[in-house]
């Protein structure tokens, strides 16, 4: 089987599941190789190639080992894109002339939230948006 996308995945976790032996082959790999192949004829071409020895599996790890990975990267993905939103929320805050990353280190915190919470309730006073801050809080 040729491991190109995520598409393969359930099939592969289906065939094994079943008793099959399956081979997990690098794209890179069976492109190499000299010969033509199309789309319609891909499998074949893979079986051919993997009869006479010229493919070899690529490392896929058991079950569960697999599953803890997808958990990390999937993970990984939404700290990504939480990063992403925090640099617009920050962004937005500057073009509305409000410089939290002068005395706020974090706008995601409790502090920075309930900070921003009391502006889009209307406060403007900075004594009071100042006193939303956590005891334990340092002010830049």
């Amino acid at each position: 089987m040729e491991s190109t996308g995520v598409y393969w995945i359930p099939v592969y976790e289906i065939l094994e599941k079943h008793g099959f032996a399956v081979i997990l082959v690098n794209a890179r790999y069976a492109k190499n190789v000299p010969g033509r192949k199309t789309d319609v004829s891909d499998a074949a071409w893979l079986q051919q190639l993997h009869s006479y020895g010229l493919l070899r599996g690529s490392f896929r790890p058991q079950a569960d080992i697999a599953a803890l990975r997808a958990y990390l990267r999937q993970r990984e993905r939404l700290v990504e894109y939480a990063v992403g939103h925090i640099e617009h929320m920050q962004k937005a805050l500057m073009e509305m002339n409000l410089q939290f990353h002068h005395f706020v280190s974090d706008i995601t915190g409790v502090t920075g939230i309930q900070i921003i919470r009391a502006i889009v309730g209307g406060e403007h006073d900075p004594a009071i948006l100042a006193a939303h801050r956590q005891r334990s809080y340092r002010l830049l």
